[in-house]
């Protein structure tokens, strides 16, 4: 029989990041950035001006720091040790919207934190990828992880059957996402590992776990 399997996102989930994104900005790019304004596009600002960033620039920012700064990211609080035991009982592999040559840099990441897992990149909504990975694996059950409620949504089109749990770790960013369970589309919505890890271990270890 084959085991079962958590598919969870990176950042804000295992590795805090766009905390350090924000420190990066002001210090070295003249850029503030503030979640309390809005959605992400409307986060990010001049200093100097107050003028609101071209969604070019703000893509450019994006991609400069996984190209230099992702040493700056630092793990979400018991999410590492959470994972080691997760692993205990089920295969643990990651799936990251990172452009595919950020891929091993992603893996050797989370090594340095302490977790070596499979990692699988991908661009745009999540639910054929993690399609294909539920393929190439057949668990006997699946859980789904991510922040962002539109990868939620992507995954209940492609994959209805699986655990979906909607866990934003970051403060910055919590109280102002799209709530994924609220809006139908996650099984629940925890933000921290505490939390989190026993609702995860019974979905996965127990066959008629009917959790909403």
């Amino acid at each position: 029989m084959t085991r079962p399997l958590l598919i969870t996102d990176c950042d804000e989930v295992l590795l805090y990041m766009v905390s350090h994104f924000r420190d990066w900005l002001a210090e070295d790019e003249g850029v503030s950035f503030d979640m309390s304004r809005g959605d992400f596009s409307s986060a990010m600002r001049h200093t100097d001006s107050g003028a609101l960033l071209e969604q070019a620039e703000m893509w450019s920012l994006l991609n400069k720091f996984f190209d230099g700064q992702m040493a700056r990211q630092t793990a979400v609080e018991g999410a590492i040790e959470a994972i080691r035991a997760i692993a205990d009982h089920a295969d643990v592999v990651v799936l990251t919207n990172l452009m595919d040559f950020r891929q091993e840099a992603r893996r050797r990441q989370l090594a340095d934190h302490g977790v070596e897992l499979k990692v699988y990149t991908n661009q745009g909504p999540k639910g054929p990828a993690l399609k294909a990975i539920l393929d190439e694996y057949a668990p006997s059950r699946a859980v789904f992880i991510d922040d962002l409620a539109q990868h939620h949504g992507s995954v209940a089109e492609f994959a209805p059957d699986i655990g979906r749990l909607h866990l934003c770790a970051e403060p910055l960013l919590a109280p102002h996402i799209t709530c994924a369970h609220a809006a139908g589309h996650a099984h629940a919505r925890i933000d921290d590992w505490k939390s989190a890890t026993p609702w995860l271990l019974d979905w996965l270890t127990t066959p008629d776990s009917t959790q909403t």
